[in-house]
């Protein structure tokens, strides 16, 4: 969880925590946000494992920890915004209603997934999403859906 496959597999990880984490992390707490964020990654590894055995690839990144956190910002928060950019000619603006971007992401990677592209850890992403989804209502504070 912890080494990258270059810059921009960082910096796409560090976009997502950064746009979603914070407030997931208000949400349970600093203590307990870490524990989901480590046991997220955990499980993330432990579905990749599961859905891909024997794989010669090896698994770096924290993408599987920083999608548990994007299945927690579905859970609690399926009510808010997101403002994301789709590029055309020039750069255009759009904002979508989170469960509507998150579950198309989430798609994306059953998607992916079962094409069985390779290179990318498709069913530890959707792992971590489904880890954060079903754990993150348990470690929420103040639990209300918005």
């Amino acid at each position: 969880m912890f080494l990258h496959g270059g810059f921009f597999h960082l910096l796409s990880n560090m976009w997502f925590l950064w746009v979603f984490g914070d407030n997931v992390e208000d949400r349970m707490g600093h203590g307990r946000f870490l524990l989901f964020y480590l046991l997220g990654g955990v499980a993330a590894a432990l579905a990749q494992g599961v859905f891909t055995p024997g794989s010669p690839t090896p698994m770096i990144g924290a993408s599987g920890a920083v999608s548990a956190v994007l299945g927690a910002y579905y859970v609690l928060f399926p009510r808010a915004y997101v403002v994301s950019v789709v590029l055309f000619i020039f750069p255009l603006f759009v904002t979508f209603p989170a469960a509507v971007y998150l579950g198309y992401w989430a798609f994306l990677q059953l998607f992916q997934g079962l094409l069985g592209l390779p290179g990318v850890a498709w069913w530890a992403h959707l792992g971590g999403f489904l880890f954060g989804l079903l754990f993150a209502p348990r470690l929420a504070r103040r639990w209300r859906r918005w």
